[in-house]
């Protein structure tokens, strides 16, 4: 499982998310599902193109097949870097949306179509990039590809034209907790409990309005995202660790910005080397 936190505000965009990597088994005849391990070193934050303003993010399903999703976010990085013409991307002329096109045909039409059998519903896998184009004065935008038991709609647009954004993936209980004010499955108990859909919507939306947490800001300087961004992502790590259960969100959190002039910058950064006795190895991650 997995805490994916995407923060856009004027001058950046920061990704960050936890390590955990939860394998599960599903009982064949019951369709229950239980926690076998969590591994703490998965990798969830990608620079997407090494010298371009981009950066991805994942949550969801950690593997297509036998590859990663980490090392198909490589495969991606280098089929635009060094593939084919219809991979390759045009440093000085290309958009967000480009990238985000190709990221979905390798992840979805060329990986996960393939599998035979699809791996058992319920499942979904969530890919995020952000960034910018080469026309950096058209701001920032960060884009959301989403596989829900084997279909992909078109990429979503969550922020576009240089706007404020928070959008969490995966583990979202104590982020919407703290920010919206209540706990997401409110309108689902209100529904249970007789309360007509509409009238519980109308509910909710009117009791955000009163209690949601102001804590982001479009003119927050970079550095405050930054710690925003972690801490949401060390809150639901805490959170997970106190629930009873398995540590489902955990591990160390890696974390990047994107800003329009000094492009994809890492901020935390784990290795499964010691950088120290490889001075010269720049292309993990």
């Amino acid at each position: 499982m997995t805490v994916c936190v995407s923060l856009a505000v004027n001058d950046c965009i920061v990704f960050a998310a936890d390590s955990a990597a939860t394998l599960v088994t599903t009982d064949s005849t019951t369709g229950e599902s239980s926690v076998l391990n969590v591994y703490q070193h998965g990798d969830k934050v990608f620079n997407l193109y090494k010298g371009l303003p981009l950066v991805a993010m994942t949550c969801g399903m950690g593997n297509v097949g036998q590859a990663s999703i980490g090392t198909l976010a490589k495969e991606l990085r280098r089929r635009m870097q060094k593939g084919s013409a219809e991979w390759t991307l045009d440093r000085s002329n290309y958009r967000v949306i480009d990238v985000v096109q190709l990221a979905r045909k390798l992840i979805f039409e060329e990986r996960y179509a393939a599998l035979n059998p699809l791996p058992p519903a319920p499942h979904s896998l969530e890919f995020f990039v952000g960034g910018y184009g080469s026309d950096y004065d058209s701001g920032h935008e960060v884009w959301k590809i989403s596989i829900v038991d084997g279909k992909c709609s078109d990429p979503i647009s969550l922020v576009d034209a240089g706007k404020m954004g928070l959008h969490v993936g995966g583990q979202q209980e104590p982020i919407v907790r703290l920010v919206g004010g209540f706990d997401p499955a409110l309108v689902d108990e209100l529904i249970r409990n007789g309360v007509k859909n509409d009238d519980a919507l109308a509910f909710a939306q009117q009791l955000r309005a009163k209690v949601e947490a102001a804590l982001i800001w479009p003119t927050m300087p970079v550095q405050d995202a930054i710690d925003l961004a972690s801490f949401l992502v060390d809150l639901t790590t805490k959170y997970f660790r106190f629930l009873p259960g398995a540590d489902i969100v955990g591990g160390h959190t890696d974390l990047a910005v994107v800003t329009k002039y000094e492009g994809f910058k890492w901020i935390k950064r784990k290795h499964f080397y010691s950088p120290a006795l490889n001075p010269l190895e720049t292309d993990h991650a």
